[in-house]
């Protein structure tokens, strides 16, 4: 039995499956199978990437063992590189970049820097949020699920009791493929007025398999700004590629007053995070010193895998590669939606998407349940496969997120697998529907 306290990322009780190593777009299995790596929004260069690899030999012979605490001029340049290439032509009112360990905490950061700025305590997210497990971050993480607490088996969970109050705001409704009832065009009219009180309001681009759209996100801003509450973008998955552009939030007109960045940040060769400031806002602070520190932010494995992905990146232009990649995926995902009846709903951009299956509501949703969940079921078929696609913890929902660097040729092998899979949800879809008409 495994020593590991360990929470897999597809729910349910089963045995984990060993990954021991891996290389592109392909882990590399303890049984000896070579699988593709389909969901793994850390890891936008795959595996090995020989850039990466690279990078941190030469910088781990030669780097010093330095803190956050002391300037370090790489750590300087590597702010100037993220603005440079990542935010180009925004550079206008882009300001400054600060560097931590994660993306949940760059999120828990920017929303308590929020709360000083404002002194108020309230934050607001949009309904079905994930922004990560750190503090403030873990409280504005409202899919019920990942409530940071326990959930027992058979029934039942000891969640995390709240610290501050949180405002939720109704998610956008955007779909490529549905089958079933439409989700009604969530009403903004009142949010300034949810807002009034809150330090910040931050949203995601991607969780609960929940996209945005232009006209969303502009709404969400002008709310916010009209209720004196900082909009922070939460860039985490999204940002640096994942969505066929640098950021998910330039497909609309606004912009915020923070962007926060995570899992794609060091390439997948080291963790890392950062909170990128307005210009705005960091006149507000002008002349004031961010209390904050923490030994290993800005590391210098950190800094060295941050440059050369940003340069991978630009070099290998990878966005224009995701872009086109976006076309082929939507198009395949909806044909296999019409294949299935299990499918419910698909959408997504770039190289990150949801297949959303019927089943029981989300809402109900805990990971309390022994039992295997449907979408944990097709995933082990698509592994059978041979290619991992993960779940999110969800119940009735998977997500495809392979290597940005990842050829047509290998997401037609995810396409097939997973249209294969799906047969899964199919049998068990009808079964239920019989049991219902039996009753």
């Amino acid at each position: 039995m495994t020593k590991l306290v360990y929470t897999g990322l597809n729910a349910g009780y089963s045995d984990p499956v060993r990954v021991v190593g891996g290389n592109g777009v392909f882990y590399h299995l303890s049984d000896g199978r070579h699988v593709i790596d389909a969901s793994n929004t850390g890891g936008p260069l795959g595996h090995a990437h020989p850039v990466m690899v690279e990078t941190i030999a030469r910088t781990a012979a030669i780097a010093p063992a330095i803190n956050e605490g002391w300037f370090w001029a790489e750590r300087e340049q590597a702010a100037e590189e993220l603005i440079d290439i990542a935010f180009g032509d925004e550079q206008s009112w882009v300001g400054g970049v600060r560097f931590f360990l994660s993306g949940s905490e760059a999120n828990d950061a920017a929303l308590s820097f929020a709360q000083a700025l404002t002194g108020r305590v309230a934050l607001a997210t949009r309904e079905r949020a994930y922004h990560g497990m750190t503090g403030l971050a873990r409280n504005m993480t409202v899919q019920p699920h990942w409530h940071g607490g326990l959930s027992v088996s058979g029934g039942g969970t000891l969640p995390v009791p709240q610290t501050i109050p949180v405002r939720i705001l109704p998610a956008p409704a955007s779909a490529s493929y549905l089958n079933g009832t439409d989700a009604a065009a969530p009403d903004l009219r009142h949010a300034a007025e949810l807002l009034s009180d809150t330090a910040a309001t931050i949203i995601d681009y991607s969780q609960g398999g929940i996209y945005y759209d232009s006209e969303y996100q502009d709404n969400v801003a002008k709310a916010a700004r009209s209720a004196g509450s900082l909009w922070v973008a939460d860039e985490v998955v999204t940002g640096l590629g994942r969505s066929g552009r640098w950021f998910a939030f330039q497909g609309a007109e606004s912009r915020p007053d923070i962007v926060t960045i995570g899992k794609p940040l060091a390439g997948g060769a080291m963790p890392a995070g950062a909170v990128v400031f307005s210009k705005a806002v960091l006149e507000r602070v002008k002349g004031m010193s961010w209390q904050t520190y923490s030994t290993f932010r800005g590391h210098p494995l950190m800094v060295a895998a941050i440059r050369s992905y940003l340069r991978v990146v630009r070099d290998d232009a990878l966005l224009a590669h995701v872009a086109s990649l976006e076309i082929l995926a939507r198009r395949r995902l909806i044909e296999i939606a019409q294949r299935h009846p299990s499918v419910r709903r698909v959408d997504g951009r770039g190289l990150h998407w949801t297949v959303e299956l019927h089943g029981a509501d989300w809402r109900n949703w805990r990971a309390d349940q022994r039992k295997l969940p449907i979408a944990s079921k097709v995933a082990a078929a698509a592994l059978d496969a041979g290619v991992m696609i993960g779940t999110s913890g969800e119940q009735a929902s998977l997500f495809l997120a392979p290597p940005l660097i990842i050829e047509p040729p290998q997401l037609e092998l995810i396409f097939e697998a997973l249209d294969d899979a799906l047969k899964v949800a199919d049998i068990e879809l009808e079964a239920m529907s019989s049991v219902s008409t039996a009753a």
